[in-house]
């Protein structure tokens, strides 16, 4: 058995469109849990309608996949060889101005949300905005409600001053499922390390990301992008580092315009978007076992490459998720 075949590997996120034959390639490329994103600018009943179109999925599929409610699911999806989802958002609009729909769709099974997507909305500025004024004091609601139900926040799409003030507002850690260092790749999308050293500090983790525009285009290399996170690792320290894909399987051109402008710009045929290309060693969740190979191959050891590719996301999952214990201020 190969060491990617007895990990246990966590995605810290995808949005892809999903059908059973998009299910199947994380199993084949052993993948047994994924953060999977089901709202970006929806609002709350758009977003019900997505809650249950997943539901349908799983619904329909179990011998492959089930909606996850906490850590330990992890290590069933991996004994059962299935899936767990975590529903996810990459983006707060459900909640619309209401701090209860935090609790209400937590009841229905979501399990992670980003405070912003790029842009400024009632809870903090996105990473795109050009005058970061902070959490706002909704958003402060919203963290403590969050932490109080068990739902783990995300700041990959968030603003620099937006994501250190959610980590010292929060009382349990927090997340950044889908970023890599500002060194790496210079966009705002990713992160400086005065947003990473604060987050691993209080037992964060960073999801170090595959997605061309965050990690150099389809021009990066395995052994750069395994340097990074063997980086990463030296920095940070071997518990504090994830895989978050950012996988788009699935989707045609139309929806790529969608994800960048939603309904509060317009997208012109003429400048329309259009997906990145992928690297030839990493297009979609059957590359994973080249990644553990890439690992390996920059001398991390066993139980590094192990909590890289999905213990860490277990253990925090485990922590934040599981309300039944006291979470100690940290």
């Amino acid at each position: 058995m190969s060491l990617h075949e007895r990990l246990t590997v966590v995605d810290g996120l995808q949005i892809s469109n999903w059908n059973r034959s998009v299910l199947e390639e994380l199993r084949t490329g052993g993948v047994s849990a994924v953060n999977a994103t089901c709202a970006v600018w929806e609002n709350a009943a758009d977003t019900l309608r997505s809650v249950g179109q997943w539901l349908e999925l799983a619904n329909r599929n179990q011998d492959l996949v089930f909606l996850a409610a906490n850590g330990e699911d992890i290590d069933k999806a991996k004994r059962q060889n299935r899936i767990a989802v975590f529903l996810g958002f990459q983006n707060t609009s459900p909640f619309e101005d209401d701090y209860r729909n935090v609790e209400l769709f937590h009841r229905l099974g979501i399990r992670i949300a980003q405070l912003t997507y790029n842009n400024q909305n009632l809870l903090g500025s996105g990473c795109f905005e050009s005058d970061d004024a902070g959490l706002t004091r909704y958003g402060r609601v919203v963290v403590e409600e969050m932490n109080r139900v068990g739902m783990l926040i995300d700041l990959s799409h968030v603003g620099y001053r937006t994501s250190r003030e959610a980590i010292e507002a929060s009382s349990v850690p927090v997340s950044i499922t889908h970023s890599n260092p500002l060194w790496f790749y210079d966009t705002p999308r990713n992160k400086p390390h005065e947003v990473i050293q604060p987050l691993v500090e209080r037992g964060g983790v960073i999801g170090c990301c595959l997605y061309p525009t965050v990690s150099g285009g389809e021009q990066v290399t395995l052994e750069s992008f395994c340097s990074m996170v063997s980086r990463m690792v030296d920095l940070y320290g071997p518990a504090s580092v994830g895989i978050g894909s950012d996988c788009t399987r699935g989707w045609d051109q139309e929806f790529v315009g969608w994800l960048r402008n939603g309904r509060w710009q317009p997208t012109h045929p003429e400048d329309a978007p259009t997906w990145p290309l992928w690297p030839n060693w990493f297009s979609g969740p059957l590359d994973f076992p080249r990644l553990t190979e890439g690992l390996s191959s920059t001398g991390l050891t066993d139980d590094t490459i192990g909590a890289v590719m999905g213990g860490n996301w277990s253990r925090l999952f485990t922590e934040v998720m599981d309300t039944t214990k006291e979470h100690a201020h940290v």
